[in-house]
């Protein structure tokens, strides 16, 4: 098989078992896992090469099972206390069944990456708390991302860049061909069995504001630029079952300073647990210390997205440096708390009031970032239940936090095979979807750390696998 030449257009040509649509880690499990079976496969990326790999290239690890330690995990993270963080951190919004499936599912996640080359750090100590449950890949996601893209060129997948598919064209249950734009040209392009791996609609700001209302027009996106949802929106115009809601998704506090698109893990702030956080009137208005941070940083994103201007401040003094991971821009700095509320634009009086209530009100406590210590605050509003210091010792630091998304829960509903489901209680012969697209079968709303790549890993994997058994067929 030919890999991607821009100015070759044999693959519209050529006969394809698997069209995978989508060119991030879901894609390329699928990509890969369809191979495996002796498929041929085509792969679409509707972003240019030096873009390539969606959000996955701005991701660091994923999160798996293991009932020992492993060559890149310590100690064991069950598939009950796995479970037990997803219940927690979704409100209990998740499939429990589907959930528990994908769980069992990830313990094989490392070793099959690893078999296509992908490598991984050793396992991680500090303040993330992560170092027994997730696995790091060692360079990142971008890593990843061009390691698989590198398997699948080894393995004779086709692949083609800036081939983005408009509309999806279906007789009945059954997928037909793909209308794909492709050096200012439109093709239908055909294959017996297709996976949708394209992710989400977070980049589409007509369909955020349409969801969030005009307080969407205050967010950033983390990730790519090239997640617009139009197969998204093909497969529910060809009546897959929709699941999921178009408001609830991977949403976090980054810096306020980032860029629109593509700011990637490096703008997220993580002091939020070691202060206060308030809003532009000087206010707090949640618990900073309720849980881990890799459990809890998922809901900031909707907690600023509900306060005025969509803005808030996540403010620390001397006593947290060097506890966090900082975000790629310095904070604001000030000798007094006066003098940050002024950089920061927040109403001087209105903060000292909050500080002064809030400092009040912290317990005596042993200090320790690493466990739900017993620092915690009595009689605040909110309380602080955990991490609570008093914010009294300059320098102060300031933060401005903005709604980060990373990716929509909006999707289509799939069974155990990765197999789309249809409106009409049918299953459609040959549609198969993976990752953020499908995302929302598992995830309510909320999220704990690098389970979206989990998601994507097995049922890219799956999808492929299927999609290719069934090309067969």
């Amino acid at each position: 098989m030919q890999n991607n030449n821009q100015a070759n257009s044999d693959w519209l040509r050529n006969s394809h078992d698997v069209l995978v649509i989508g060119g991030g880690n879901a894609a390329l499990c699928a990509a890969l896992s369809a191979r495996e079976q002796g498929a041929r496969v085509l792969l679409l990326e509707s972003a240019p090469k030096v873009w390539r790999g969606g959000n996955s290239s701005h991701t660091r690890n994923l999160r798996c099972m293991h009932k020992a330690p492993t060559a890149v995990l310590s100690d064991a993270y069950t598939e009950d206390e796995f479970f037990e963080d997803v219940w927690r951190v979704t409100g209990g919004q998740t499939n429990e069944e589907m959930a528990r499936f994908v769980i069992r599912a990830s313990e094989t996640c490392t070793d099959w990456m690893a078999g296509h080359g992908v490598r991984f750090q050793p396992s991680l100590g500090g303040t993330l708390h992560l170092g027994r449950t997730n696995a790091f890949f060692l360079g990142g996601g971008k890593a990843l991302v061009n390691t698989y893209y590198k398997a699948a060129e080894r393995m004779g997948v086709t692949i083609v860049y800036e081939a983005e598919a408009l509309e999806l064209s279906f007789q009945g249950n059954r997928f037909d061909h793909a209308v794909v734009e492709w050096q200012g040209k439109t093709h239908k392009v055909s294959a017996r069995s297709l996976v949708v791996a394209s992710g989400g609609f977070e980049s589409n700001r007509e369909w955020l504001e349409e969801a969030w209302g005009p307080v969407a027009r205050n967010f950033r996106i983390r990730g790519t630029r090239f997640n617009q949802g139009k197969m998204l929106r093909a497969l529910l115009d060809n009546d897959a079952l929709a699941i999921g809601d178009p408001t609830q998704g991977h949403a976090v506090a980054i810096d306020a300073r980032s860029p629109e698109y593509d700011g990637g893990i490096v703008t997220r702030v993580d002091c939020v647990s070691l202060g206060i956080v308030v809003n532009n009137q000087g206010k707090r208005f949640y618990d900073e210390g309720e849980d881990f941070w890799p459990k809890r940083y998922a809901i900031w994103g909707r907690l600023v997205a509900g306060q005025p201007d969509q803005i808030a401040y996540s403010i620390t003094d001397a006593k947290a440096v060097g506890r966090f991971m900082p975000s790629v821009f310095p904070p604001e700095q000030a000798n007094t708390l006066e003098e940050l509320a002024r950089k920061l634009n927040i109403p001087v009086h209105p903060l000292l009031n909050t500080v002064k209530e809030y400092n009040a009100a912290v317990q005596p406590g042993d200090f320790d970032h690493s466990v739900l210590d017993n620092c915690r605050t009595q009689g605040a509003t909110p309380e602080k239940t955990h991490w609570a210091q008093t914010l009294d010792t300059p320098p102060y630091f300031g933060y401005p936090l903005r709604t980060g998304i990373t990716f929509t829960y909006l999707g289509v509903q799939v069974d155990h095979c990765a197999r789309m489901k249809m409106n009409s209680g049918d299953m459609a012969d040959n549609v198969f979807a993976a990752g953020e697209v499908m995302a929302g079968n598992i995830l309510g709303k909320g999220y704990v750390a690098g389970f979206g790549m989990t998601i994507g890993t097995v049922f890219g994997r799956i999808a492929g696998a299927e999609a290719a058994r069934n090309a067969k067929n």
